[in-house]
């Protein structure tokens, strides 16, 4: 029965440890959980960033569309093309701001750096010095625009929008390659987040069916043992009960024994007495016994 009862303390102790791990697993799962659903927010507000500077680059596009065809409509040639070249120059920055948006989200984002991580890293480093040089030739034209002539302006203005279409086109396709990338990598990461999130889900809820299970096994082998116990101890205050009945009667049986030796000694007693009033009355006298009586004088 000790040896018993050893078992059975062990292996409580065994599950007791077995439930604690898995709460504490189920509470690094809940901590993980919450870490990849930040990670999500993050990233949909990186999506959100980049739209956002698309849309502004598109934007920017409609207005040169427009400020374009009022400037050719008002014929003011030299005007235009100091307007035109400021515009682009602002352009090149918008371009830049926007890489370095880019390249600022590469570095807060703290990911694992992958091959093709680092590529497009290389191609936003590599943009943002292109539009660095095309900048300062931009400056550097637009200090000689200002001492053109005003018959040269007209040709020059010309040969410059040709370039510049050329140019726009040319950073146009680089930069939608760029922020494709960013969107894909972005995609990426956002359905590897769902993903992951999805794992951790299933995982958190098999721990917690585990727990449930435990639970319940422990309630069931609580309830046995309670009720193991419940019986021992009935059987042994059934034996006692028993030790103690077997006891009663054992002294009921020797004060009975008692009373009925008592009883007759008392009968044989009465009896000697009566049998010793009916010889005295027959005159019967006892010889006595004993030595004769000597008189002293």
């Amino acid at each position: 029965m000790k040896a018993e009862e050893e078992r059975r303390q062990l292996e409580d102790k065994r599950q007791a440890e077995a439930l604690l791990q898995q709460m504490e697993e189920l509470k690094v799962q809940e901590m993980e959980a919450t870490k990849l659903k930040k990670e999500r927010e993050n990233l949909l507000k990186q999506r959100w960033e980049l739209e956002r500077l698309a849309e502004e680059r598109k934007q920017m596009a409609a207005l040169r569309q427009k400020a374009e065809l009022g400037r050719f409509l008002r014929h003011q040639y030299n005007v235009q093309l100091n307007r035109r070249a400021q515009q682009i120059q602002e352009e090149l920055e918008a371009d830049k701001r926007i890489l370095q948006a880019l390249l600022e989200e590469e570095e807060e984002a703290q990911r694992e750096h992958s091959a093709r991580r680092e590529q497009a890293r290389a191609d936003v480093a590599w943009m943002q010095q292109a539009l660095e040089q095309q900048l300062q030739r931009e400056r550097e034209q637009e200090a000689e625009l200002q001492v053109l002539l005003r018959e040269e302006a007209k040709e020059m203005w010309e040969k410059r929008e040709a370039e510049w279409a050329r140019e726009r086109s040319a950073r146009d396709r680089l930069m939608a390659e760029v922020l494709t990338g960013r969107q894909q990598q972005i995609q990426e990461k956002i359905e590897q987040n769902r993903r992951a999130q999805e794992e951790s889900l299933r995982h958190r809820e098999q721990l917690i069916q585990n727990l449930e299970e435990a639970r319940e096994s422990a309630r069931r082998e609580k309830e046995e043992s309670e009720e193991l116990k419940s019986a021992r101890k009935q059987e042994l205050e059934a034996q006692v009960a028993e030790r103690q009945r077997q006891a009663w009667e054992a002294d009921q049986q020797e004060a009975e024994e008692e009373e009925e030796a008592r009883q007759a000694e008392q009968l044989t007693s009465a009896l000697l007495q009566q049998e010793a009033k009916m010889m005295a009355k027959q005159g019967y006298r006892p010889k006595p016994y004993g030595h004769p009586r000597i008189a002293w004088n």
